[in-house]
């Protein structure tokens, strides 16, 4: 990948709370950053501090949107298995 080429991240944060949220981005530690600075996601403004806990890289925005939705389907016990097995 290219330097100025911007990966497409489907990450996975935990909040202080033990929730997890997952999202997409293209630039992870920005965005973490912006989740902790209580202007991210509604979700996670309530629920902070939050730290990443898993994060998967795809060539295309797609790939990355698709399998956030896809975890999102999961129960919490199949999202525990997917990024245990994942790693």
């Amino acid at each position: 990948m290219e330097k100025n080429e911007k990966q497409h991240t489907f990450y996975v944060l935990e909040c202080s709370d033990g929730s997890y949220y997952a999202g997409y981005t293209n630039d992870l530690v920005k965005r973490v950053r912006v989740h902790n600075e209580g202007k991210g996601a509604k979700y996670t403004r309530a629920k902070g501090p939050v730290s990443c806990i898993y994060s998967e890289c795809f060539e295309t925005k797609k790939e990355a949107m698709q399998a956030e939705y896809a975890f999102k389907q999961l129960t919490r016990k199949q999202k525990i298995d997917y990024m245990g097995a994942s790693k």
